[in-house]
């Protein structure tokens, strides 16, 4: 692959290993005008790459590569191209948390290093490219190919791994990665970067009484709208909210009541009496009503409410005065 670009200035090494710095050798460090163009060579080694696996989008790029901890393994020709060198291919691989299925169907919590995209230029294949590349990964990392993991690998990439290092028997997974049966055989060596085991959960203490005593007097200093819901205020409120119609002034406190006796109640029954219970509610819920009508905002008042209120209520006088000031005496 050809730039307009000398690739000999930006790598110096055949093979080059950049990462998040994007910085490839001591040439292109605090350069950043070389820095651009080795995102150029990445952002366009990406593209080619998506192209050939038939992806919709490229899995490698300056970008990301910056916001991953991946490694990218770049192989050039430094002799091609008049001298400028061309790009063969690269590598780029990196550490994975997978959960993985062995053999027996059994869940293993491992973190491999994983290949995550390899591509060599279509021009250029079968010329021992690959193979120089991925066994200069293997000895740099110093790991066999068996116990690593594979992200999607293509069909191609497949017969590579079976043709130079045997590797043909996989084990089925749920996700895209493929593993071969030799990974398990020594899970001590797969797991290179093994997960810190979790900490066990503590005991959990209730609160001491005092505690309790203290958050429960708090919660009682706090004003209405803090207040806990068995809060006194706020039950007295809501009490008195549901008792009052529509229309009634909210800022009214409810008024007194005196307790008469309603006709056909007899005063002698004892309170636990069942029909003295019965009377008692319904004098209360007409006393209820009465009052709801008469805190209205509106000057009028009914006819029938005069009369239901001297009635039932022998305490209670509404003067022809009052009933066009709707106030009661």
């Amino acid at each position: 692959m050809e730039f307009p670009f000398d690739i000999n200035q930006l790598f110096s090494e055949r093979i080059s290993v950049l990462d998040q710095t994007l910085v490839a050798g001591r040439k292109s460090a605090g350069r950043p005008d070389l820095q651009a163009h080795i995102a150029t060579v990445i952002d366009e080694l990406g593209r080619a790459s998506a192209k050939a696996q038939q992806l919709t989008a490229p899995i490698t790029s300056a970008s990301k590569l910056q916001t991953q901890k991946h490694q990218l393994y770049l192989l050039k020709n430094g002799e091609s191209s008049g001298g400028r060198g061309v790009v063969v291919g690269f590598l780029k691989v990196g550490y994975k948390k997978l959960f993985l299925l062995d053999r027996q169907g059994v869940h293993v919590e491992a973190e491999p290093l994983c290949v995550l995209d390899f591509y060599i230029a279509e021009n250029l294949q079968r010329n021992g490219y690959g193979l120089e590349l991925f066994n200069f990964m293997l000895q740099h990392k110093n790991l066999e190919p068996v116990l690593m993991a594979y992200d999607r690998p293509s069909p191609k990439f497949l017969s590579f791994l079976a043709k130079h290092y045997c590797l043909t028997q996989s084990v089925p997974q749920v996700n895209n990665f493929v593993v071969f049966e030799g990974f398990f055989l020594n899970r001590a060596a797969a797991q290179l970067r093994k997960v810190p085991p979790k900490k066990p959960d503590g005991e959990i203490k209730p609160y001491s009484l005092m505690e309790r005593e203290a958050v429960r007097q708090e919660q009682k200093s706090l004003p209405w709208p803090f207040a806990p819901p068995h809060s006194p205020q706020r039950s007295v409120a809501s009490q008195w909210s549901k008792s009052l119609s529509v229309g009634c002034s909210p800022s009214r406190a409810p008024p007194r009541v005196t307790p008469t006796s309603s006709p056909g109640c007899n005063r002698n029954q004892s309170p636990q009496s069942p029909l003295s219970d019965r009377c008692r509610a319904r004098r209360t819920s007409s006393q209820q009503g009465l009052v709801a009508r008469c805190n209205l905002y509106s000057r009028h008042m009914d006819t029938r409410a005069v009369g239901l209120l001297h009635r039932c209520s022998p305490g209670w006088s509404l003067t022809n005065e009052d009933s066009e000031t709707g106030t009661t005496q």
